[in-house]
């Protein structure tokens, strides 16, 4: 899930939106004016307006400090974390990697729920201190929307504590199971298997519901078990796939029959003669006597196919230093999260200031169906 709009930084965590985020944005926008109206009608269009678009934006912040809450744990375990993104569906912290003990997955996913309860009674506290009567209709519209944020956010703790992986409560509980078991693996499994029975529970109900009138809330419903059976399984996947390739190095991996093409020619003669007839999809760039930077399909397929006779090779290529190389010795794991980090799908493989060769997501995949072919 990258955001197509970056926000900012903090805490050295990039904050952005997706575009879906606009979607939800604003459903809950005219959810709450729908509800102000009802609860106040002598407000005014402007007044109810403002409010609602007030408290949806305190909402959507308030879902950024439940992922930073879970960031702080990663980052005070030792995990990276790139970024947060708002999406449809709330808000989802990048963590570069998985956990690495028990404690780590437990404290990891229980502080998101605990830091929206505590906004939510901060929430609802305030709004007491200002004159709001417990359980009456607000009677201003700061009452009104100190009221709503103190029973979503109360709401979003107790949502994301079902056991349902990869929601808080699945962490949480995958965490319990890792501990008592001392298996990581199985404790995924378990945990995944259950949030499968909460995503096919959450579709069940969602599609009674709009067979029984509900609508789009029904839908909504059955939309978030769709979401988190996907998310459970490529959960599983994740987890799996990395304890497969534990104790893999680049070096076992590595491609050393790079071909290299030379940096002055241009991108059509490229595609024409190297590319298309080689059937590879990385190749090294010579200017020169020196290697300078790599040359790939996703840099070719940036540029306009009617500029490709003017925009030589080297134009077109990742200098090698603005790649991150790795060594013959880094794992393979380490290797995929700096993959998926600078969103590339080859690494240049480095020796003594040499470029041994490459390693690519597609010699990682092969050696993944080998191993599922042969039931390892």
């Amino acid at each position: 899930m990258k955001a197509q709009i970056k926000l900012g930084r903090i805490a050295g965590i990039e904050i952005g939106l997706h575009y879906s985020w606009f979607i939800i944005a604003l459903l809950i926008t005219l959810s709450l004016v729908g509800q102000f109206h009802s609860l106040n009608p002598e407000w005014g269009e402007g007044v109810i307006w403002t409010t609602a678009i007030a408290t949806s934006l305190l909402f959507f912040a308030s879902i950024v400090a439940h992922e930073l809450s879970h960031s702080a744990v990663a980052k005070a375990r030792g995990l990276p974390v790139r970024a947060i993104t708002l999406f449809a569906l709330g808000g989802v912290a990048q963590i570069e990697r998985e956990s690495d003990s028990a404690s780590t997955e437990f404290w990891m996913g229980i502080a998101g729920p605990i830091s929206s309860a505590l906004i939510g009674v901060v929430c609802l506290g305030l709004a007491a201190a200002l004159g709001w009567p417990l359980g009456a209709n607000p009677r201003t519209p700061v009452q009104a929307m100190l009221m709503w944020l103190g029973y979503i956010n109360i709401s979003l703790a107790i949502f994301n504590l079902v056991p349902g992986f990869p929601l808080d409560g699945g962490r949480v509980f995958r965490g319990i199971i890792w501990w008592a078991t001392g298996d990581g693996l199985r404790a995924t499994r378990i945990a995944t298997r259950v949030g499968q029975i909460v995503a096919f529970g959450f579709i069940f109900i969602g599609v009674l519901r709009f067979f029984q009138g509900a609508g789009l809330g029904g839908l909504w419903i059955a939309f978030i078990g769709w979401f988190l059976l996907d998310a459970a399984r490529a959960s599983r996947a994740e987890v799996e796939i990395s304890q497969m390739l534990r104790g893999v190095r680049v070096g076992d991996l590595v491609e050393r029959d790079c071909l290299e093409v030379d940096g002055h020619e241009n991108l059509l003669t490229f595609v024409n003669e190297h590319l298309l007839r080689s059937g590879k999809r990385c190749f090294l760039v010579r200017i020169g006597s020196e290697i300078e930077g790599i040359v790939t399909v996703q840099e070719i397929k940036a540029i306009d196919p009617a500029r490709w006779p003017f925009v030589t090779v080297a134009q077109a290529m990742r200098p090698l230093d603005s790649l991150h190389g790795v060594t013959t010795d880094t794992p393979v794991d380490e290797a995929m999260e700096i993959m998926a980090r600078e969103d590339v799908n080859q690494l240049p493989v480095v020796k003594d200031g040499h470029v041994e060769g490459f390693i690519s997501r597609g010699g990682i995949l092969r050696l993944l169906q080998t191993r599922a072919e042969l039931g390892m």
